[in-house]
């Protein structure tokens, strides 16, 4: 699936200062290996926008500035210092001198104004990159280390569009095609290189030593680990076999079965495994079946209202879910609170009102046929599919649409094919998750002009002129209180028009993991979500001896706490640095 992803280095960094978040009791070493998904097509974020990839790419290759991990102020990254004018038209960096390229040649403003101008190269197949920058003229490099952006539009995103992409290193990719760039990156400027790859089965990131800024004193007690391994699969129930068996170490829960059912054996009962709730700030994305706008018969909101009213959730989120899960009414769901409700519409599940709204489209019932008809057409739709495990899902979504007249066929593909489709929108329903960033941008996704931008993210298709007039609107805001409110605006019109059937979503991070490493008291990041594990966590080599002798004698280790708040822990720390 893809994501929509803030530009967020690795590392967050700091101004000044260590690390708030980091445990002063990290020590470098050891092992983590995660579950990754599907062989993705790239580990080039640039060329492939989702969320692994924008996580080992990140690994690898840092951007002029990073993040505070607490405040979410913008901070120096590759670059030292830098300044706006003050007409908010021009941004110039002053890159760190010790920022070296892991062949030992410095970062330099030539790297950043060739990384520009290959993002933004019409050839280039980095089409969702572009959005945030295609206002910005191309740099202008002042000395070697000295570097300028200018624009004619004012923007609240501009500096972390020019501050927040990733810097390539020229004389390494300048003579390459750059849609080729995927799985070789011989020089990085990151913590971590690419050190090993299986197709399909394995990738192996190793800590670098030599990494320019690991003195720094933000970085301290951070990327702890010296590899940290990927293994890949298909289906997500195998990958989590794998985890019981510890050839994971790391496990995301993101389905409810698995969290309520599968996790009372032995290895979780003795806490050999631990299982966790991570309150904290991480935005909530949403996921939905995406509805193709373009053609028929989703071209026409009263047949999309009508698939929003066919789908039981209810009975999902009890029969599948065990209630696990809140029901979405929104496309910015945390912008809304007990004191700012959110007003959209709830679609309940009613075949009465789904076929009135049919019938008011022109589809009428073929009593011979069994099918809704229109013209002389049957209403028989595909739902691209890419994992087995949601069709007990489209399953009852297929009874549901078949007691009114639809049919409904899944199409079932690998993750490249279902890449190439949406990409190509040649689609009409597919399952989309999409993750959220800290400050909302609703352009790639709401834009009208995003509609037919191949590899963009408004993958419906979704066009609206007050929501255009709205986006321009927020662009020249910079209280973010006030592009909230806009944003909600937007919220109120596309739920309306309805580019998804909306399904569920969960306000925190429920997450296993073998119970020989060490965490900060947070457990995550103020932000993150479990990727925020490979910059804090670090291998407890006492805590693995422990594990290994209790699993040998099968003793029980000390519990967890089952949940932690990111607040409560993070301004009164735990009763030991280091939850284990």
């Amino acid at each position: 699936m893809k994501y929509l992803l803030a530009a967020l280095s690795f590392l967050a960094l700091t101004a000044g200062g260590g690390d708030p978040v980091a445990s002063p009791h990290a020590a470098r070493g050891g092992q983590i290996t995660a579950y990754a998904g599907p062989w993705p097509q790239s580990f080039n974020y640039y060329l492939n926008n989702n969320v692994f990839s924008a996580t080992v790419f990140s690994f690898m290759y840092e951007s002029l500035l990073g993040l505070d991990p607490v405040t979410a102020e913008y901070a120096p990254g590759l670059a030292e210092k830098w300044e706006i004018s003050g007409d908010k038209r021009t941004f110039t960096f002053w890159i760190d001198p010790r920022a070296k390229w892991s062949d030992g040649k410095p970062v330099t403003a030539q790297d950043v104004a060739w990384t520009f101008s290959a993002v933004m190269d019409p050839k280039n197949l980095t089409g969702v990159h572009k959005v945030s920058l295609e206002t910005i003229k191309p740099p202008v490099v002042v000395s070697e280390r000295c570097i300028r952006f200018t624009t004619d539009d004012i923007h609240w995103r501009n500096l972390g569009a020019v501050g927040g992409f990733s810097i390539l290193p020229k004389h390494a990719f300048a003579t390459q095609d750059f849609n080729k760039i995927n799985f070789a990156f011989p020089v990085i400027s990151g913590p971590y290189r690419l050190s090993g790859v299986r197709d399909g089965v394995r990738a192996d990131f190793t800590l670098r030593e030599d990494w320019w800024a690991r003195e720094k004193p933000e970085n301290r007690h951070v990327a702890n680990f010296k590899t940290i391994a990927f293994r890949f699969y298909e289906e997500q129930e195998n990958a989590f076999e794998a985890f019981k068996k510890g050839m994971i170490d790391i496990f995301p829960v993101y389905t409810a079965r698995l969290w309520v059912n599968e996790t009372g054996d032995e290895r979780f009962l003795k806490n050999w495994i631990i299982k966790q709730k991570i309150e904290n700030y991480r935005p909530i994305g949403f996921q939905g079946f995406a509805m193709n706008m373009r053609r028929p018969p989703f071209d026409d909101v009263r047949v999309r209202r009508a698939m929003a009213h066919l789908l039981n959730r209810p009975r999902m989120n009890e029969t599948l879910m065990y209630n696990q899960y809140f029901l979405h009414r929104s496309y910015f769901e945390d912008l809304y609170s007990c004191d700012i409700p959110c007003p959209n519409e709830f679609f309940d599940f009613s075949r009465e009102k789904a076929i009135a709204l049919l019938n008011e489209a022109g589809w009428k019932m073929n009593t011979e046929k069994g099918l809704l008809e229109k013209n002389g057409q049957p209403f028989i739709f595909s739902f691209l599919s890419r994992d087995a495990s949601t069709e007990k899902f489209l399953n009852i979504y297929a009874e549901d649409l078949k007691a009114v007249g639809i049919e409904m066929k899944i199409d079932r593909k690998d993750w490249a094919a279902w890449t190439k489709d949406m990409d190509e929108f040649n689609f009409q329903m597919t399952w989309a998750s999409w993750s959220a960033g800290i400050f909302k941008d609703p352009e790639g996704m709401w834009a009208s002009k995003e509609a037919e931008r191949e590899g963009g993210n408004n993958i419906t298709g979704f066009k609206n002129d007050r929501v255009d007039e709205l986006i321009e609107k927020q662009k020249t805001e910079f209280d973010i209180e006030v592009r909230n409110d806009i944003c909600r605006e937007i919220d109120r019109i596309a739920a309306a028009e309805v580019p998804y059937v909306l399904l569920w979503n969960i306000n925190c991070v429920r997450l296993l993991y073998w119970n020989k490493f060490g965490t900060p008291p947070t457990v995550l990041s103020k932000f993150g979500d479990d990727s925020s594990a490979f910059s804090y966590w670090w291998f407890d080599p006492d805590s693995a001896a422990d594990l290994a002798e209790a699993m040998k004698n099968e003793d029980h280790l000390p519990p967890a706490p089952p949940v932690v708040n990111f607040d409560r822990s993070f301004r009164g720390g735990s009763e030991k640095d280091g939850i284990q």
